[in-house]
């Protein structure tokens, strides 16, 4: 069976990233959420997708300052109880980027508030940037995480996944192929595709035996997937 996420909450019925949107995805009932979590200018993990909130830059702005709409990671953590979570670190280097972490601080942190709410067993780590994934893989080798992967051919990923010790490869669905699948197989690795919003889509990634989709769209994915 193939898992389904609904990507950044239920947004087409409430803002992304928000608690109403994590709520709503959970009474549809998917098997997990993907969110994003930043940190703020004081240090706070919050839950947002874009470097910047209404204008307000929230590697550059107090927790306090930046919207009410935008949860704190252990806010969004209570209110997915009961289904999987896909938490993707935004911590990479690119120009769109206005912060990067390259000390482990910010991994360590998501992990420390991961593990003291209780939501450990039902999290998946993942992010782009690989050297965050492996910190993470050796701060806690026993939680799931994924390499996200745009611009890396996946037959590479795989293999790079792999050597780290990494659980999965997370790549667009428009990427992958049999040959993918069947390699990602053949070293344990799963495979947790995006975005996947079309049903002929859908139907091709469920037919192909990935793992997980991450959709915009999870009430279609239910309905043809589960």
């Amino acid at each position: 069976m193939v898992e389904i996420f609904a990507h950044r909450g239920l947004h087409q019925v409430e803002r992304e990233n928000t608690l109403p949107a994590f709520r709503a995805a959970v009474a549809l009932g998917v098997d997990g959420v993907e969110l994003d979590v930043r940190r703020t200018l004081d240090g706070l993990l919050v839950v947002h997708h874009d470097p910047a909130a209404a204008g307000l830059v929230v590697a550059e702005t107090l927790r306090e300052a930046l919207p009410a709409y935008v949860p704190t990671l252990e806010e969004a953590l209570e209110a997915l109880e009961g289904v999987s979570v896909n938490v993707e670190i935004k911590n990479i280097r690119h120009p769109s980027e206005p912060s990067y972490d390259d000390t482990g601080d910010f991994a360590r942190q998501v992990l420390e508030v991961i593990q003291r709410t209780g939501a450990a067993p039902s999290v998946i780590i993942s992010c782009f940037d690989l050297p965050t994934c492996v910190i993470v893989r050796h701060v806690d080798p026993t939680i799931p995480v994924g390499w996200l992967i745009w611009d890396v051919a996946p037959l590479e990923a795989v293999v790079s996944a792999h050597e780290a010790g990494l659980s999965s490869v997370n790549p667009h669905f428009t990427t992958v192929t049999g040959e993918v699948v069947a390699r990602a197989g053949l070293v344990g690795l799963d495979l947790n595709v995006w975005t996947v919003n079309r049903a002929a889509d859908l139907q091709a990634m469920a037919e192909l035996g990935v793992r997980r989709v991450i959709t915009d769209d999870p009430a279609l994915a239910m309905e043809l997937l589960g």
